[in-house]
C-alpha cells in the first residue's frame, strides 16, 4: 500500500532522526512522511499516535529553523485498526530550513535525492541561501568565523554602541544568532575590495601607480578618501593678483561618488569597485546598475532607493551621510560653479560616475593667468573676503544673486573644503577666509 519514493518517506516508529526527513522535504519539493509503517510498506501501528503528535509538533517548533509550523500538518489515520500518523510537508520558502542543534552546515541541512534524504555540501547551501533570498545583506554569511575590530574603532568613536545586543538591530546578525553578510561586509574578513589606478594621460595605457584596498567596508571607505586626498593635486588661480588654491576635484564630489559605490552596489558580484584616475577625469565604477524601475533622471531628481539598505542606514548613523537622495543634485551644483558636469552612466550590471577634472583647462592652455575671465560662485566669495574681513550669508545672496537656500549651500560647501571658517551664533553667524 505504501512505497517510499522522492515524495514519500516510511518511518515505523517516532525517532528523532524524522526532523532530518522534515528539512530534506522542505528544502526541496515537499513531501508526506508515514510514521507507524514498516518500510516494506506494512501497517505496523503506533501505541499512542495522539501523544506522538504532541511530540511531532514539538519537535518541528523546536528542533528546526526557521520555523515550519505553518508548512506542515499532521492527521491520525486509521488502517486495519491501527493508528498512524500522516504528516505533510510543503516546499517551504524561506530556505535552506536547518536542524537547530547542527545549524547551517551539512550534517544540518538536508535535500530529498530520490527516496533518501542527503546531506548538502557547503558549496550547495550557500546556493541555496543566495537563490532564495531577495536581500544580499541580509542573508547568511558563509563565513561565521567574523571579527569587528575596525567597525569597533569606528563605532566607538562616533559613540555609538557596537556589541553582540545590538547586532540584530543593526541587520549585522539575524534571529537565529548568524551573521549576516552585512556582518560580513563590515567585519575585518570582509572578501570585496576597492581598486585604484592612477594613469599617465588620458587612457589606461601607463601606470603611474595602484593599489588595493581590504578590510572592513569601513576601512576601505577611510583609505580611500586619504589616498584620493594625495591624488587630488591643488591648482593656483591668480584673482585680482592674489593666489586662490583650488583642487583639481571638488572633495565632496570625490566622497560623494566613493560613498554611493560602497552603499549601493550589487555585493552578488565579487568583483571590486573600480577608481581610475586620468589627467583630466576619474572615472568610479560600482557593480550592480539602478534598482529596478528606477532611472538616471529620478537619480538626479533626488529619488533615493539604496539596494542595501541596512548598510545605507549604518552610513547614516556614522554620518558619512547626511540624509538620503541630495548627494547627486549637490554634486550637480558644485561642478555648475566650474561650467563642468559630472556624468552618470549605467548599464545592465554597473555604474559609472565620472567627474571633470576642474583645472584641466587651465593647465593645459596657453592662457596668461592675468587674462580677465568670468569668476566662478566661490571665486567671487573669496574675492569679498580678500578685500573684506567677513561674510554673511545676505551678502553672499547679493553677490551672487542667488536664493537663500542656494547661498547657504555654497557657504556649507566651502566649509567641507575648509576654505573659510564659520563664526558667532544665531543671527550673527559670519564666515572667515581660512589662513588669512
Amino acid at each position: 500500500m505504501f512505497t517510499e519514493n522522492e515524495f514519500t518517506e516510511l518511518k515505523s516508529i517516532l525517532t528523532k532522526e524524522i526532523k532530518k526527513e522534515i528539512v530534506a522535504f522542505a528544502n526541496t519539493k515537499g513531501g508526506t512522511i508515514y510514521i507507524g509503517v514498516n518500510d516494506d510498506g506494512t501497517i505496523k501501528g503506533l501505541k499512542n499516535a495522539s501523544d506522538d503528535v504532541e511530540t511531532l509538533s514539538a519537535m518541528i517548533r523546536d528542533g528546526i529553523k526557521s520555523d515550519l509550523s505553518i508548512y506542515t500538518s499532521m492527521d491520525i489515520k486509521k488502517i486495519d485498526d491501527k493508528e498512524i500518523i500522516e504528516l505533510k510537508i510543503m516546499e517551504a520558502p524561506n530556505k535552506p530550513y536547518y536542524l537547530s542543534d547542527k545549524g547551517l552546515r551539512p550534517n544540518g541541512v538536508f535535500l530529498r535525492h530520490g527516496n533518501v534524504s542527503a546531506p548538502a555540501t557547503d558549496e550547495v547551501i550557500k546556493k541555496i541561501l543566495k537563490e532564495n533570498h531577495d536581500s544580499f545583506e541580509n542573508e547568511i554569511s558563509g563565513n561565521q568565523n567574523l571579527h569587528f575590530k575596525y567597525a569597533n574603532e569606528i563605532f566607538n568613536k562616533n559613540n555609538i554602541e557596537f556589541n553582540e545586543s545590538k547586532y540584530k538591530v543593526l541587520g549585522i546578525m539575524n534571529d537565529d544568532k548568524y551573521y549576516t553578510n552585512l556582518g560580513l561586509l563590515l567585519s575585518d574578513e570582509c572578501p570585496f575590495s576597492i581598486k585604484c589606478a592612477i594613469f599617465e594621460g588620458n587612457n589606461k595605457i601607463t601606470f603611474k601607480d595602484r593599489k588595493e584596498f581590504t578590510g572592513s567596508i569601513l576601512k576601505q571607505l577611510e583609505d580611500v578618501l586619504e589616498y584620493m586626498k594625495l591624488v587630488n593635486r591643488i591648482s593656483a588661480r591668480i584673482i585680482d593678483y592674489k593666489r586662490v588654491d583650488i583642487p583639481d576635484y571638488p572633495e565632496y564630489a570625490i566622497r560623494e561618488t566613493i560613498l554611493n559605490a560602497i552603499i549601493h552596489r550589487n555585493y552578488n558580484f565579487s568583483g571590486s569597485i573600480l577608481i581610475s584616475v586620468f589627467d583630466s577625469k576619474i572615472e568610479i565604477v560600482s557593480l550592480g546598475g539602478l534598482v529596478s524601475g528606477i532611472t538616471i533622471n529620478d537619480i538626479i531628481s533626488g529619488v533615493s532607493q539604496p539596494r542595501n539598505k541596512n548598510l545605507a542606514n549604518i552610513f547614516y548613523r556614522l554620518e558619512y551621510v547626511e540624509s538620503y537622495g541630495t548627494g547627486i543634485g549637490r554634486m550637480i551644483d558644485i561642478y555648475n560653479e566650474f561650467n563642468l558636469k559630472p556624468e552618470f552612466l549605467t548599464t545592465e550590471n554597473t555604474f559609472k560616475v565620472i567627474l571633470p577634472n576642474v583645472n584641466y583647462k587651465e593647465e593645459n592652455l596657453e592662457q596668461d593667468v592675468n587674462t580677465p575671465k568670468e569668476l566662478t560662485q566661490k571665486e567671487k566669495i573669496i574675492n569679498h573676503l580678500n578685500e573684506n574681513e567677513k561674510i554673511t550669508r545676505e551678502i553672499v545672496e547679493n553677490i551672487l544673486k542667488v536664493s537663500s537656500t542656494r547661498a547657504k549651500n555654497i557657504l556649507l560647501e566651502m566649509l567641507d573644503e575648509k576654505t573659510i571658517t564659520k563664526l558667532g551664533n544665531g543671527r550673527n553667524v559670519y564666515y572667515v577666509l581660512n589662513n588669512k
